[in-house]
């Protein structure tokens, strides 16, 4: 290899193993690397940063825009809030669920969809005593199968296709992707409908798992200085046989006591630390002689009520790796947390001091604004009423709903580029009030948008330095004795691997010039290759962190991080399969 070359791997293995990680944000990780390979004079500052005026990346925050309007003016809402229905235990619901779900991912960021639907769920699941577990992780999947039905399915597709221009290439054509995705989409719905009630566990949503399999919860109250609580024994407080709820600790500031006693003597600012189902924390309330240790930030709240959430902390949330006292929660976010539960795991210490992780589940007291606050933010991947209810929004849902017509009927007959349509749809509709244009900058994911135009200066150096061609000669001559299928199934199980590993479109972009460069040598149409790594990067279902659907679901649906493989490796190996078998036949190699 040339030096360019070894200067560019080893860029591109820190910037992976940074992702992985997970200590770093994606957008500075993989803008670094862009910036490493320009100052090693790997690739030109043009080159590094191409991506940064490619059409992929712009497209992409339109059409976040364009989903925000959608979301807003709650269009799909009558669609999704009848898809359930009241008949049949789970294969009938998962039919009228799903399909749905799977159509409108393949138009729109499947992000609003899937955070329509987890309150909606659990709220059914609930009413009918069923296991939300069984529903919530297929609705995700099924979002991810519609992706690959269109180029707009999911931005790791635009992106791909963005790419391919600069290597040559015509873009994807709008239903082109669905050629492999419609079969693999297909197959996997019939997968989820009568696979999902059977190999998912029957775990229950944050509530209802809570009150009848015993998941809790960790929240604190204080006991009123001077009030009918102050000087009574936890017993005569009525403060035991709780109904599942327990007191597990007593902090009185210089000493903690625990186990607690019935007769351990509760003083006047103590803080009691109690464990139980969720439904507690609101019964607590009531009970005269104690309040919230958070209730003095609820009573300053401008809103005269107060409602109760679950939050759901993302990957890009500031809250990762921090106490709620150092953001400095209440004041921040203007609510309060009442408790904390991580994957059937306990919080055993003070919830101000403990630190927040990947994943959890955060109850929230606040006012009625706080959904419509931070629903747009990185800070959770979802915010949901404990009523079980989205919000209902029915307000000119016309105006994007014929927007995002025009721009698929448009972008499909090739008569106006999927670039320009997305962005007149996006300014019709701030211009038409259907967002503020805070609303419209807030609907766009950044760090997605800084990652996958930094991503395209790694690839570039990639093909620049040969480092792609280098790898594409290792998986030649690997599978070489096994042309075309074995090396084609090579670059699929790697894009499986680093999509699973780091964020789907860098994963996409790092494989694709290795996917054109191998094509030449192992009998593959370059075309073929590249929407074969656009698929495998699309396709996530091994973990929560692969996707960020996935995620979504992670909490409300009470999973443990290894209940996605148990119905995600089956899926995976449909998509490899049909992808490794249908690519060569419908993108035949040239003669």
């Amino acid at each position: 290899m040339t030096l360019d070359a070894w200067l560019t791997l080893a860029v591109v293995l820190a910037v992976l193993a940074t992702l992985v990680r997970g200590r770093v944000s994606p957008a500075v990780t993989v803008f670094a690397g862009a910036v490493a390979v320009m100052i090693l004079g790997v690739v030109p500052a043009e080159d590094a940063f191409s991506g940064f005026s490619n059409a992929a990346p712009i497209t992409v925050a339109a059409l976040y825009v364009l989903a925000a309007g959608i979301e807003k003016t709650g269009a799909l809402t009558p669609v999704m809030q009848s898809t359930l229905g009241e008949d049949g235990a789970y294969r009938r619901p998962l039919v009228r669920t799903l399909a749905p779900t799977m159509a409108a991912s393949a138009f729109l960021n499947n992000t609003p969809i899937v955070a329509m639907l987890v309150p909606q769920v659990t709220a059914w699941a609930n009413r009918r005593r069923l296991a939300v577990s069984k529903i919530l992780m297929p609705v995700s999947f099924a979002a991810v199968l519609g992706g690959l039905l269109t180029v707009i399915g999911t931005s790791t597709n635009l992106v791909v296709s963005g790419q391919m221009s600069t290597l040559g290439l015509e873009p994807i054509g709008f239903f082109e992707i669905g050629k492999v995705g419609l079969p693999i989409a297909l197959v996997g719905f019939v997968a989820l409908v009568a696979l999902a009630p059977v190999l998912l566990p029957d775990r229950r949503s944050a509530r209802a798992e809570m009150e009848q399999e015993g998941r809790r919860f960790s929240f604190e109250m204080i006991v009123e200085p001077g009030g009918p609580v102050d000087g009574r024994t936890v017993e005569q407080a009525r403060l035991r046989d709780l109904s599942g709820l327990f007191l597990a600790s007593v902090d009185r500031g210089d000493t903690i006591i625990a186990p607690v006693r019935p007769e351990t003597v509760l003083r006047g600012g103590n803080r009691l630390h109690f464990v139980g189902p969720i439904d507690r924390v609101v019964n607590l309330q009531e009970m005269r002689g104690l309040r919230s240790a958070e209730m003095e930030h609820v009573l300053d709240l401008d809103e005269p009520s107060v409602r109760y959430y679950e939050a759901v902390v993302g990957s890009r949330s500031p809250l990762v790796g921090r106490t709620l006292k150092d953001v400095g929660f209440r004041a921040t976010y203007q609510a309060a947390v009442l408790a904390i539960h991580r994957s059937g795991q306990l919080v055993e210490s003070r919830l101000g001091t403990e630190r927040i992780r990947l994943g959890d589940t955060l109850i929230l007291v606040s006012d009625p604004d706080f959904r419509d606050r931070w629903r747009d933010r990185a800070d959770f991947l979802l915010v949901a009423g404990l009523d079980g209810h989205p919000p209902s929004r029915a307000s000119r849902s016309w105006i994007p709903v014929g927007l995002l017509a025009a721009v698929v009927v448009l972008a499909a007959t090739g008569l106006v580029p999927i670039l320009h349509g997305s962005l007149v749809a996006a300014i019709v509709l701030v211009a038409s009030k259907v967002l503020s244009p805070l609303e419209a900058r807030r609907a766009i994911d950044v760090e997605v948008i800084v990652v996958i135009a930094s991503a395209f200066g790694l690839a570039a150096a990639m093909e620049a330095s040969g480092l792609a061609d280098v790898v594409a000669q290792g998986l030649v001559g690997l599978f070489g004795d096994y042309a075309p299928y074995g090396v084609l199934l090579g670059l699929v199980l790697a894009t499986v691997v680093l999509t699973e590993l780091v964020t789907n479109n860098a994963a996409a972009l790092l494989m694709l010039p290795v996917a054109v460069s191998t094509a030449a040598s192992a009998g593959l149409d370059p075309r073929g290759a590249a929407i074969a790594v656009a698929v495998a990067a699309s396709a996530s279902f091994l973990s929560p962190i692969g996707y960020q659907t996935n995620m979504m679901v992670y909490g409300p649906g009470g999973y443990r991080f290894t209940d996605y493989a148990r119905l995600g490796w089956i899926l995976t190996l449909v998509t490899v399969v049909a992808t490794v078998v249908l690519v060569p036949t419908l993108w035949p190699a040239p003669a």
